[in-house]
């Protein structure tokens, strides 16, 4: 299977829906695990990767999930490919950049992922749109449980299963969420969040994990913990407290901009639509950035009962029998997929050939255009 067969959609997990999708883009839960018999991959051969990746490569590939997979060898691919399988959050930018035989393994619907040899021997994940972080964690177990009936696990009596990095001795189990919150940042109430999560002790990282930044309004929360807890624990204070706590934050925000603030989110809101159906060149920063205000408006539309003019304007038209329909064909599935598609790798690979940044924000405004002209 090749990459460009879904390079030009969003996968399932980024499509706008599941529960409180207004403001948690995303639930995954990723499993770090190593070989027993086999050292750490910085103690690694060339040799022992290759064996280690064949291994489990052969494993995983056999794998019923109810889905097709296909696999892709990362240290062959070339730069555009890794690019664009971090950018569709298929493996991370350590893997993409690490050295030495590696590869993964990915369902056709973008659910579950397998990085072989990036930080771990093996790292295993499983994505579901909107909170659904039980779901993730009952799935992803049955899943590493068939791969330990055919492998034998690093594992310890005392200290759990035994990691590269020892923030995830333990358990292994790294839970994150991806949550949209630009109203934090309108009202320069972004620091409450900050805080909360620094008291919580969670890691905050933007849209492309580790190093990124939040340019789109969207962040990544994780637990930095995992050794003397259980999964159980871990995702039940995620789901009953954390993700209650922080949304609330961005939920009071949004409360807070239409009570004091409107004129403020109306203009964010109108000169983001304005900008992006006649901008001819556009980075995907800025691009990032006013889709996260169109984003918004149409979630406090759908979630709030939200009316401003901008909102309306971007929200419904009137047609000669006085139904009022979605405007653009705008929904959030229509942003998410414009979020994703006018990503650097993601343009190229669409196009068909490397662009430099200039031919790149040109390619980016024209596909925008058009989307919100249709």
């Amino acid at each position: 299977m090749k990459l460009t067969e879904i390079s030009n959609d969003i996968n399932d997990w980024f499509s706008g829906s599941g529960p409180m999708a207004d403001i948690v883009v995303s639930s995954r839960i990723r499993l770090a695990r190593n070989l027993a018999g086999h050292k750490f991959l910085n103690s690694c051969s060339a040799e022992e990767k290759a064996e280690i990746l064949e291994r489990l490569k052969t494993v995983i590939m056999s794998l019923d999930l109810g889905d097709e997979v296909f696999y892709v060898s990362v240290d062959q691919a070339s730069a555009l490919n890794r690019n664009f399988l971090v950018e569709r959050h298929l493996i991370s930018r350590h893997h993409a950049v690490a050295k030495g035989p590696r590869g993964v393994v990915i369902a056709r619907h973008e659910f579950f992922t397998a990085m072989i040899n990036e930080e771990d021997h093996l790292r295993l994940q499983v994505l579901r749109p909107g909170c659904q972080l039980s779901a993730c964690v009952e799935q992803i177990d049955r899943i590493d449980s068939t791969i330990e009936k055919q492998v034998d696990y690093a594992f310890s009596p005392r200290f759990g299963f035994l990691t590269a990095c020892p923030t995830n001795l333990g358990t292994g189990i790294r839970v994150s969420v991806m949550l949209h919150m630009p109203a934090l940042k309108m009202t320069n109430d972004i620091g409450k969040f900050l805080a909360a999560a620094k008291d919580m002790n969670l890691a905050v990282r933007g849209l492309f994990g580790e190093g990124s930044e939040a340019t789109s309004d969207l962040y990544q929360i994780s637990n930095q913990v995992t050794l003397g807890i259980s999964e159980q624990q871990i995702v039940s204070e995620f789901e009953g407290t954390i993700i209650p706590e922080i949304t609330e934050y961005e939920k009071a925000a949004r409360k807070q901009l239409l009570a004091h603030q409107v004129e403020t989110l109306d203009d964010k809101i109108a000169r983001a639509m304005a900008l992006l159906q006649n901008a001819h060149v556009i980075s995907s920063q800025e691009a990032l950035i006013l889709l996260s205000h169109l984003r918004l408006g149409l979630n406090m539309r759908d979630h709030m009962g939200a009316s401003t003019p901008a909102i309306d304007r971007l929200c419904a038209r009137r047609h000669d029998d006085g139904a009022t329909q979605p405007s653009h064909g705008l929904s959030i599935r229509t942003i998410n997929r414009l979020f994703m598609l006018t990503l650097p790798a993601h343009l190229q690979m669409n196009y068909g050939k490397l662009l430099d940044a200039t031919h790149r924000d040109v390619l980016r405004a024209k596909i925008i255009r058009e989307a919100l002209s249709q």
